[in-house]
């Protein structure tokens, strides 16, 4: 297999999510800022929707999406398990991953490509620089409504790590870095945060 990694924070999930289970696949780095993603090769051969990251089987055929990605490795490398060993765990990860999604990941993420990220992704894609401020609030509403969700629990999902909490972490972190700080106001997101924060697979040099 060929893993088609760049900055960000959708490679990121998938290189934690790798990184968590001992998973290690030879990687192709692809240059994001330059544009490589979005001309052939690799708009072509490998993804048409010029985005990363990718990930290349075996038998030549191609994987995209990162929760599309993650579920394959998961049955491929069942240990340790990240989305569940039981349909009602897997179910539950399942939920707890798209909701985080939806309700902070997109948002933050559009609310910096049509702000502070706009001089790159004007150029290649429609932008709507009037709804980054709205965007990054939603965002922020997100996190409020997760943050006494969590509540005395170590992960979003449960007991253990998820891939809902790989997600959630390294698209907050992402934020973080691009002028979207977490409320301190959010203690239990905080606390998650510091958490996360300290795993190897959130620091792997």
């Amino acid at each position: 297999m060929k893993f088609y990694t760049s900055i960000g924070p959708n490679p990121r999930v998938v290189t934690m999510f790798m990184a968590e289970k001992g998973i290690e696949i030879p990687q192709v780095e692809i240059d994001l800022r330059g544009g490589e993603n979005r001309r052939a090769p690799y708009n072509v051969d490998v993804n048409p929707a010029g985005q990363t990251p990718a990930l290349e089987l075996d038998a030549g055929s191609v994987l995209t999406e990162i929760t599309a990605i993650c579920e394959y490795l998961e049955e491929l490398f069942p240990e340790t398990p990240l989305i569940g060993s039981t349909a009602e765990e897997r179910a539950n990860t399942r939920m707890w991953t798209r909701r985080v999604d939806i309700k902070i990941c997109e948002p933050l993420t559009n609310g910096f490509r049509y702000a502070e990220g706009l001089p790159l992704f004007e150029p290649r894609m429609r932008c709507l620089p009037e709804a980054a401020a709205g965007l990054k609030a939603v965002a922020q509403d997100g996190v409020a409504w997760l943050d006494p969700l969590i509540a005395g629990r170590d992960f979003i999902a449960g007991d253990t790590l998820s891939l809902a909490d790989l997600m959630l972490f390294a698209f907050l972190d992402f934020g973080v870095s691009v002028g979207q700080p977490i409320d301190p106001a959010f203690t239990h997101i905080h606390s998650w945060y510091g958490r996360m924060k300290s795993r190897p697979s959130a620091n792997p040099n």
